[in-house]
């Protein structure tokens, strides 16, 4: 286990989450249900799926593209996605 990896990790994650889409879809949950754990639970368990879905496909792209490849494309998509969610209605 590489604890410096996992602190960056741990903390990168907790800052791009925090004010997330994700975040206010709980909170939104959480208003109107009372089901706090189910909620948390399945926040977590979504998190933890996606999570996994993006580790595995990072490890499999990252042993046939560059970094740099890859670096450019996950940018790209980002800046996509938010002109997408800015220009919608």
């Amino acid at each position: 286990m590489d604890w410096k990896i996992f602190a960056s990790t741990f903390i990168t994650i907790l800052f791009a989450e925090m004010g997330d889409k994700t975040q206010f879809a709980a909170m939104g949950m959480s208003t109107v249900n009372t089901s706090t754990v189910s909620i948390w639970l399945g926040v977590v368990l979504g998190l933890a799926v996606a999570g996994t879905v993006g580790v595995l496909a990072g490890k499999l792209l990252g042993n046939t593209l560059p970094p740099i490849t890859l670096k450019w494309i996950s940018g790209s998509l980002f800046i996509l996605m938010g002109a997408w969610t800015l220009i919608r209605n």
